[in-house]
């Protein structure tokens, strides 16, 4: 995904925070890339290390289409819920797509249905890369 970063306003920590401005909303996250490269264009990845937890941090999706929004200390993704053969369990996120943990059972029908997964901001980070 194509993103536009800028440095948050704080102290200096490790890893740092910026704003990321994506094709699909706009959230805090944290930066796993050269802090130097902060602010500016890049080609990322996301990594989330919260799990889903169906009915809790993970529900039906109101709009049928991709989202990322804050909300105080929390970010919201939505986007389609896909199921693999082998178990894992990806969201499709525009033309991202975020690997998950299941901590619950997830209703068979949440195959392929649009959902919001809320996460707390520190478990949210994102990679640079270049092609």
């Amino acid at each position: 995904m194509l993103v536009r970063t800028e440095k948050m306003p704080q102290a200096p920590q490790w890893p740092m925070k910026v704003r990321v401005h994506t094709p699909v909303g706009v959230a805090e996250v944290l930066w796993r890339g050269d802090p130097q490269e902060a602010d500016g264009h890049h080609l990322i990845e996301w990594t989330v290390d919260d799990d889903i937890f169906w009915g809790q941090n993970t529900q039906p999706a109101p709009l049928a289409e991709a989202g990322l929004r804050q909300e105080g200390d929390r970010v919201v993704v939505r986007g389609r819920l896909q199921l693999t053969e082998d178990g894992a369990v990806y969201l499709q996120m525009g033309d991202s797509l975020i690997l998950f943990d299941l901590a619950s059972p997830i209703p068979a029908s949440t195959d392929g249905a649009w959902v919001e997964i809320s996460v707390e901001v520190n478990s949210v980070a994102i990679y640079p890369y270049q092609i």
